[in-house]
């Protein structure tokens, strides 16, 4: 007798020769090594829908045949490959349930959210039970790769949930992971970085590919078990109704959920709004009260005033009002207000509400500057190559100011100066810093208040100057921060090299959200110490400063639900210039107070425009030539 195994076959069966009962949800490796001990016998031959109607027996109940010698590791280990087959048809339908059921936010990611019996899985094992084999396949392999892409969008939504307080645009928000990756690799380095994203890349294609082998797989199991699946099918799709019903909820989720199908519309209405946004946007951008405005009539009350215009990176209400941050950040204002009045100047402040939060600092400069609502990025584009004037085009415009722009988070071309009006631009190239860079803030704001100082405030020009000016240091991680130091120590930056040294580990400082939101209000105290530090030393009779927030930090630092407001201030010597605003009803100091105004923040460009326009029957100024 050859060296191999007789196989075990009852008597008066049709088949001469049987193979072991594969393990579940899939064949053996192959057929045993060695010819059988004598001709085959001629099978009947198997229809698909003969295999379908007809499921082989359970291999849990069947009893175990002899290891083929010289054949796959299931038919030397049988009882290992039933436990291996049974444990990965568990996973498949662990990582379905989960996909089914994951929410969009982390805030609701609790256990409450998986103990519930999603309709989507109802509805898709009834349709994969009563399509036809080919059909069945098909739709098994387009219900994974979309099960795994309204994953990774749900993993998207919790990231832009977490940063930016809003979900992701599917059609908008692609161009900001690119924006992403340059932040990852200021903060963690470019090996980091590059790490980070391959990472990401193998995630994601595993995901899919995991995704769709999932429902292949449970789309097989259910119709070889045809009938339990059909039975179990039915017994939850009446549970789901009658909990639906009932309203019943577990840890306050309902038991019955449309989590999916929910996210699919809410995905699909977004996808509308933002395909039909630019149409929209035309409209709002088309109407402008001072696009035909004279020069000679633009910023009248401004005249022989040298303005600065300057955003504060991620300075929000929380920064002054959360009880964790307030006192502290407070008492920076009320020494400040008492500083810059002792040097002759008073200054008023409210609130301004920002069309983004916990980043997109570049759509918050453009509503204040353009007085049009700039919430996404194709508006941002739409807005920065059309001839619409901003508000410091206007000074540009009225001929009467030479205009400049401090832009230290600037690395590459910046065509868009040209859109706000800036005759020169220094980026970070340009500033004369030789020091450390302290994670994504590339340039202590010190430092970059004393190069304006160096390249344009002190030096001597035929006409005033009008200057837009981006402070930094406030940027997350907020780890490690400058310190300031005495403004004949700064030199060419080498001296932040000690102080980066002794500043905190980011990658340490986000372990504990306690820690991120104490350093965050750290690198606001410093941010607003060294503008009005900058206003006590080089501010003189004829200096304008309007200072703001750009947005909220992160949602880690405001907590869920934080309003977008953010402080907005004006300091000035000269009584007239607070004077013409004395109608808009802001607070005196640098504080803003819990009842004063809140204005959106695209509305601020016409009432400053308004404000220093021509007076009523005045005589508006000639240009200067």
């Amino acid at each position: 007798m050859p060296h191999s195994t007789r196989f075990r076959q009852p008597p008066n069966t049709k088949k001469a020769t049987t193979t072991e009962a594969p393990p579940p949800d899939g064949p053996p490796d192959g057929p045993p090594d060695g010819p059988p001990d004598g001709p085959p016998e001629e099978t009947p031959e198997e229809t698909p829908d003969d295999a379908a109607s007809d499921p082989p027996a359970d291999p849990a109940s069947d009893p175990p045949a002899d290891p083929v010698a010289g054949g796959g590791w299931r038919d030397r280990h049988p009882a290992v490959a039933r436990t291996v087959a049974s444990a990965v048809t568990v996973l498949a339908a662990v990582l379905v349930l989960c996909a089914l059921l994951l929410p969009n936010q982390l805030t609701r990611l609790t256990p409450g959210e998986f103990l519930r019996i999603p309709v989507e899985g109802i509805f898709g094992a009834a349709l994969l039970l009563l399509l036809p084999p080919k059909g069945r396949r098909v739709a098994a392999v387009v219900a994974g790769v979309g099960l795994g892409l309204r994953t990774l969008l749900n993993c998207l939504d919790m990231g832009f949930y977490s940063v930016l307080a809003r979900p992701f645009d599917p059609v908008l928000d692609w161009i900001l992971f690119d924006d992403a990756e340059s932040f990852l690799k200021d903060s963690i380095g470019q090996a980091g970085a590059t790490a980070a994203v391959i990472g990401v890349v193998v995630l994601v294609l595993a995901l899919l590919v995991l995704m769709t082998l999932a429902v292949v797989r449970l789309s097989r199991l259910m119709v070889r078990h045809s009938a339990v699946a059909t039975r179990t099918t039915l017994v939850l799709g009446t549970v789901w109704i009658t909990c639906a019903a009932l309203g019943v909820q577990l840890a306050g989720v309902p038991v019955a959920s449309t989590n999916t199908a929910d996210l699919v519309q809410d995905s699909a209405q977004r996808l509308r709004v933002s395909l039909a946004d630019q149409q929209v946007f035309a409209k709002e951008a088309g109407v402008d009260a001072f696009r035909d405005t004279p020069p000679d009539q633009l910023l009248t009350g401004l005249r022989g005033k040298d303005v600065i215009f300057t955003f504060i990176e991620s300075y929000g209400r929380s920064a002054i009002a959360d009880p964790a941050m307030a006192s502290q950040v407070d008492a920076v204002l009320k020494d400040g207000t008492k500083r810059l009045r002792k040097a002759g100047f008073a200054s008023r402040s409210a609130w301004l509400t920002s069309p983004t939060a916990g980043g997109g600092s570049w759509l918050a400069h453009s509503t204040f500057m353009s007085g049009l609502w700039i919430k996404n990025q194709q508006r941002y584009r739409t807005v920065t190559s059309s001839d619409r004037m901003t508000l410091t085009d206007a000074f540009k415009r009225s001929q009467a100011w030479r205009t400049a722009g401090i832009m230290p988070g600037v690395t590459r071309s910046w065509p868009e100066g040209k859109f706000y009006g800036l005759d020169h631009v220094y980026d970070t190239h340009h500033l004369g810093y030789k020091g450390p860079q302290f994670s994504w803030s590339r340039v202590p704001d010190q430092y970059s208040l004393s190069a304006f100082e160096r390249l344009e405030h002190g030096k001597p020009h035929p006409k005033p100057l009008m200057s837009e000016i981006i402070l930094v240091s406030s940027h997350n991680p907020w780890a490690p921060i400058p310190k300031m130091i005495g403004w004949d120590e700064l030199g060419d930056g080498s001296v932040y090299h000690g102080i980066k040294k002794a500043g905190k580990d980011p990658k340490e400082v986000w372990k504990d959200p306690a820690q991120v939101r104490t350093e965050y209000r750290r690198a606001i105290e410093y941010s607003l110490h060294s503008l009005i530090s900058y206003m006590e030393k080089y501010g003189n009779k004829n200096t304008v400063l309007v200072f703001l927030g750009d947005h909220q930090p992160v949602p880690t630092v405001t907590g869920e639900n934080a309003s977008r407001d953010v402080p907005v201030a004006l300091v000035a010597h000269d009584p007239d210039v607070l004077d013409r605003i004395s109608g808009w009803g802001w607070q005196k100091g640098l504080k803003p107070g819990p009842k004063t105004p809140v204005w959106r923040m695209d509305t601020f460009r016409d009432r400053f425009l308004t404000a220093y326009g021509p007076r009523p029957g005045a005589t508006p100024p000639r240009p200067d030539h």
